[in-house]
């Protein structure tokens, strides 16, 4: 936001407003008349510009640029809606492939907004929740599943944009940011839940290309200015590689205005067929945080046709699974999958042999005469979520074990 000056700075310092020029009438060159102005203006014929200048009724409005000092503006601390994962007034991006309850989670992240249980800025506060969703049946789907996750869903708001001919439309970025920041703000809402995120995207807006930044921009203005955290939901493409970030579907857009990201993953190794959750971007905190293990559970509600059944997210506590790891891992042939599994079973017993932990260079040379390399043993490392730990400004590196999880630990 701009701060009005009290004085007129002279021009080259900050805060001078810059003399704006009016874009030529449509149909109108300027041609040799420009250039024999700027001409004149050279050789000192002044102008009666000045850059409080009032254009006609007619011409086009005028742009005006406006520098502020950095002093003028008021600094503030990150606050988080889910504490350290995902922030308030800001976009996280919550991607993973079809079917391993990501919707599920956002009816469980809902609920817990609604009766202010979350472990945030808002614990203790029940907030509204704003719903866009364009896959699912609010009646067959949505409303049960909240039900199911214990919402109080007179705090949760199904979205939708009726037109002057009354026909009912999702809603549409960036073209609806405006009006929906004033209901957020008027029903005091807390998350805007959008699943998935692509499809509140104008249809006329390429979402594979860097222009859908000119519809996640608009949406990241919304959450900042109304303090409201955003949650979108988004599937992951048929790529391969180790960043999960470039597995989303779309542009890379959608990674990028993200200020976090908490990514979804079954786990292949589970016996009781568990998913993962783990932060995969963190701009405004910490990446190093313990993935959580979740199920999803049925759930039966009598409605007036009589009982359903629908799913239901149960965090299990944490886990030292990582969904990079899962995702790097799926799909490898059975000899690669082997071979990771045999380095990591060294690296875990070595360091557990050596009271937990070891230098970086004895890791190395020892890894050297068993036949791993120093990369292999660096990417053993980050699948075991090992620590690292430098003994001063010229010490040398050390890794060790993370620490065991105390208990099954439901988060807030």
């Amino acid at each position: 936001m701009t701060t009005p000056h009290t004085s007129a700075p002279s021009p080259g310092e900050p805060g001078h407003r810059l003399r704006a020029v009016p874009d030529p009438e449509p149909g109108l060159t300027t041609g040799t008349n420009s250039t024999d102005e700027q001409h004149r203006d050279r050789a000192g014929d002044p102008h009666p510009e000045t850059p409080d200048r009032t254009d006609s009724a007619e011409s086009t409005p005028v742009r005006r640029l406006h520098l502020t000092r950095a002093s003028q503006i008021p600094i503030r601390p990150t606050y988080w809606t889910w504490e350290g994962r995902i922030p308030r007034g800001a976009i996280t991006l919550g991607p993973g492939r079809e079917g391993i309850g990501k919707s599920l989670f956002c009816s469980w992240l809902a609920a817990q907004i609604t009766l202010g249980t979350l472990d945030g800025v808002d614990y203790g506060t029940p907030k509204g929740v704003v719903y866009a969703a364009t896959e699912d049946s609010w009646e067959a789907t949505i409303a049960p599943r909240l039900h199911a996750a214990g919402a109080d869903l007179d705090r949760v708001y199904r979205v939708e944009v009726t037109t002057a001919g009354g026909t009912t439309l999702p809603l549409t970025l960036p073209r609806d940011c405006d009006e929906l920041a004033a209901e957020i703000t008027a029903a005091d809402v807390g998350l805007l839940v959008l699943d998935p995120l692509i499809s509140a995207v104008d249809s006329r807006v390429n979402v594979n290309q860097e222009e859908l930044r000119t519809a996640l921009e608009p949406l990241a203005r919304l959450a900042d200015e109304t303090g409201c955290a955003v949650f979108g939901l988004a599937h992951f493409n048929k790529a391969s590689g180790t960043d999960v970030l470039s597995r989303v579907t779309g542009s890379r857009a959608f990674s990028a205005v993200a200020r976090a990201a908490v990514a979804f993953a079954r786990d292949p190794e589970a016996d009781d067929g568990s998913c993962v959750l783990s932060q995969v971007k963190n701009n405004l905190g910490s990446l190093d945080l313990p993935s959580l293990r979740y199920l999803v559970e049925p759930v039966t509600l009598p409605t007036t046709d009589g009982p359903g059944q629908w799913g239901r997210l149960r965090f299990l506590g944490e886990t030292t699974a990582h969904v990079e790891t899962i995702l790097s891992d799926t799909g490898q042939n059975d000899d690669e999958a082997d071979e990771r599994h045999e380095l990591d079973t060294w690296l875990r017993n070595y360091l557990a042999d050596q009271g937990g932990s070891a230098p970086v260079k004895t890791i190395f040379g020892q890894g050297h005469e068993g036949g791993y390399s120093k990369d292999q043993l660096k990417r053993a490392k980050k699948r075991l979520r090992l620590g690292a730990d430098k003994d001063g400004m010229r010490g040398g590196w050390t890794w060790y074990l993370p620490e065991e999880c105390e208990g099954s630990r439901t988060p807030k």
